[in-house]
């Protein structure tokens, strides 16, 4: 069946064209290059891995009830419209609001797939591009798995939210060689792992709790990248050219708070846009969502020097100044763990399963 045919409201263009800028460059310089951008390139090859093996997708999936979501976190929850739904009404919310995070996911892993392809591109030195070679193919990667779980588990997609889709158009077409790290390593990656991080932790069912703790294993490294690359490169930068991209990330920011949540699912269900934005406003649990959504942009932004006046002023406004103190390697470390228990915890699964096949097959053979 084509993606298009899954769409809930298909989209008005099936193909959505970028005009490139920028200069492509190419470094004549083949020595060895910065020793922890190389480290993360051996980490970024070795730490290949198969979507279609190391996920298991025999595991199966309720959809009307994909992640397990509690009454409590659905932003109709408590409201006249709540209490005259059935329960077959608020499996089909479930469903939407499933359907329409995890297309956000994918719009936005492909986007992450293009920026990366962009910074091979672009960027000046031999050893970052090596890395992003490396991130290119997991971002397919991603992409890969999060189609097929929207096909094959829900049978449905949104479409790309325009906010999302307008700051990976100012990321793109801006020419700087800088702002895909900035756009999408630090901007749009930073969300998406504040919201893999979220689901993955709460949710109760296999199968997304391993996509996700998988692809924020692969996330872990890529953020890394443009931390390392942007600490460098904007200790070089005047204070005019500092303040223009810490504009872009107020903007940014502010984009993706105030409108990356969900009004799209709640007009389908007859909700009149203002209505569903208001509902949005004033949902608790969308507010706390909100604020986690920055634990991972937050720290990195400051660890990269853009801390100004006007940037800490903004991140009052929106109430999470104080995650500029979190600790990101540690979130990055929990990521690798998390990953690599689920790793675990499969491979005894199987092999007590073949131990208990083994020791029947004896036990039928000394019977007979």
């Amino acid at each position: 069946m084509s993606t298009h045919d899954l769409y809930v409201n298909g989209p008005q263009e099936t193909l959505w064209q970028v005009p490139a800028t920028g200069a492509a460059r190419f470094s004549w310089e083949y020595d060895d290059g910065r020793d922890r951008l190389l480290a993360l390139y051996q980490k970024g090859k070795d730490k290949q891995w198969d979507g279609a093996k190391r996920i298991d997708w025999d595991l199966e999936v309720d959809p009307y009830d994909p992640l397990g979501t509690p009454d409590e976190a659905m932003t109709l929850y408590g409201t006249p419209h709540w209490a005259k739904m059935t329960e077959r009404d608020k499996g089909e919310l479930r469903l939407h609001y499933t359907s329409w995070q995890f297309s956000q996911f994918l719009h936005g892993e492909q986007g992450a797939m293009v920026c990366a392809a962009r910074i091979v591109e672009s960027v000046p030195d031999l050893d970052a591009k090596f890395y992003s070679a490396t991130q290119t193919m997991d971002e397919a990667r991603h992409a890969e798995i999060y189609g097929r779980f929207l096909h094959d588990k829900l049978g449905m997609l949104y479409p790309v939210n325009d906010n999302l889709q307008a700051l990976l158009g100012d990321t793109l077409r801006d020419s700087r060689w800088d702002m895909p790290y900035l756009g999408m390593q630090v901007l749009i990656e930073g969300l998406a792992l504040a919201a893999f991080g979220m689901i993955r932790d709460t949710t109760d069912k296999p199968l997304p709790k391993q996509i996700l703790a998988y692809v924020m294993q692969d996330e872990a490294r890529h953020v890394a990248f443009g931390r390392m690359a942007l600490r460098d490169y904007y200790k070089q930068l005047t204070d005019a050219e500092l303040k223009e991209r810490e504009e872009f990330v107020i903007e940014g920011c502010y984009l993706m708070r105030d409108r990356l949540r969900g009004v799209e699912v709640l007009e389908n269900f007859g909700i009149p846009k203002k209505e569903a934005e208001q509902l949005s406003e004033e949902s608790e649990f969308l507010h706390l969502f909100r604020k986690l959504l920055f634990s991972r942009i937050v720290p990195c932004v400051k660890d990269i020097g853009l801390w100004g006046e006007r940037l800490q002023k903004a991140y009052l406004d929106m109430g999470v100044f104080d995650l500029g103190d979190s600790n990101l390697d540690l979130l990055m470390a929990q990521d690798e763990e998390i990953a690599e228990q689920l790793d675990r915890d499969r491979f005894e699964e199987e092999e007590s399963a073949r131990v208990a096949e083994v020791a029947g097959a004896i036990e039928e053979g000394a019977a007979s």
